[in-house]
């Protein structure tokens, strides 16, 4: 029988070199070459043939001379650069190329880097989700009627990675707020998402399979001991010593099964397809409320994915190969 042949579109460390200007967590999405590996290891365990196409631009330049190989379906795991559409560049291309998709389409891709559309949607379709505010200067949060009160978070309106996120994003007064917004608007030229600060666990739960999708176990997050920001999203920042950090969560099974629920519910109304990971965080009362989904996680060996595998006792590429024959059986591959 003949193998599929599957392409992946995918990003490197230092396809897109820093431009003047660019903050200097600008690539922080893109990946190792071990991540490309391990997605080809994947494919191979399922009986797919791999087959590299390199970054979106690589890509377009392919197609325009005619030299794209024919595929049964694509991957694409490319991150772009600038825009927030920047991660539906693959997903275009393969729609154009009428290439079949792995992974969500590029309508869900640009609606969920967007945090604040994304949080009226999932919203809408009931899952809890803090009120927050869209500030575009800081003369803005100056004059700016918020509904909750300090502290607050401040992060880039469409930025993963936690890109964007440092020791100064959690704000106590007026003042910090003003900085934060101008830290955000001049180095990420986007406007800043402001939301309450809640002091609770944060976790984060994966998402793979359609029909119905179904909910992987919770990870806790650690979260610096001082700001109780998550430890993750100040990794650029540790200091000399590093960071003092905390695991303040239990996670006992009515408080999973919730997560679960949440995580399932927000994917469904995004139309998140095959996998995706959804991060939230508990109030202080320990109640869970939605923070944001990424349908577009890191395979990885040292993210989420891989400290799945070692959990469920099995292999990253073996789990990762669940999620993208999810894919394959959703486009009648498999």
């Amino acid at each position: 029988m003949r193998r599929l042949r599957v392409g992946l579109v995918y990003d490197l460390h230092g396809t897109y070199p820093l431009r003047p200007g660019d903050p200097p967590d600008a690539d922080a999405e893109h990946e190792p070459e071990e991540t490309v590996v391990g997605l080809e290891a994947a494919l191979d365990g399922l009986g797919c043939e791999p087959v590299r196409l390199g970054a979106p631009h690589e890509l377009l330049a392919r197609a325009s001379r005619g030299e794209v190989p024919a595929l049964d379906a694509a991957l694409s795991i490319a991150e772009g650069r600038g825009s927030r559409n920047r991660e539906a560049w693959g997903p275009v291309l393969l729609d154009l190329l009428e290439i079949p998709a792995l992974g969500s389409d590029a309508l869900t891709l640009s609606l969920s880097l967007d945090k604040a559309w994304t949080k009226d949607v999932v919203s809408a379709a009931g899952v809890p989700t803090p009120v927050h505010a869209v500030l575009r200067s800081p003369a803005e949060a100056h004059k700016a009627r918020l509904h909750s009160p300090f502290p607050l978070f401040v992060k880039p309106r469409w930025e993963g990675t936690a890109k964007g996120i440092g020791p100064w994003s959690r704000v106590e007064d007026v003042a910090s707020l003003a900085a934060a917004v101008e830290r955000v608007t001049r180095d990420y030229r986007q406007p800043a998402l402001v939301e309450p600060f809640l002091p609770g666990a944060e976790y984060t739960v994966s998402v793979i399979g359609n029909d119905p999708p179904r909910a992987l176990p919770a990870l806790q997050r650690a979260l610096e001991a001082t700001t109780r920001i998550g430890v993750h999203a100040l990794e650029r920042h540790t200091p000399p010593g590093g960071f003092a950090h905390c695991a303040p969560g239990r996670l006992d099974p009515g408080l999973e099964s919730r997560l679960a629920e949440l995580a399932v519910r927000a994917f469904g109304a995004l139309e998140c397809r095959d996998f995706a990971r959804v991060d939230l965080r508990l109030d202080a009362r320990g109640e869970p409320w939605f923070l944001e989904i990424n349908p577009l996680p890191s395979f990885a060996r040292a993210g989420s994915f891989g400290i799945l595998a070692e959990v469920l006792g099995t292999s990253l590429e073996a789990l990762v190969g669940e999620a993208l024959a999810s894919g394959l059986c959703r486009l009648g591959l498999r």
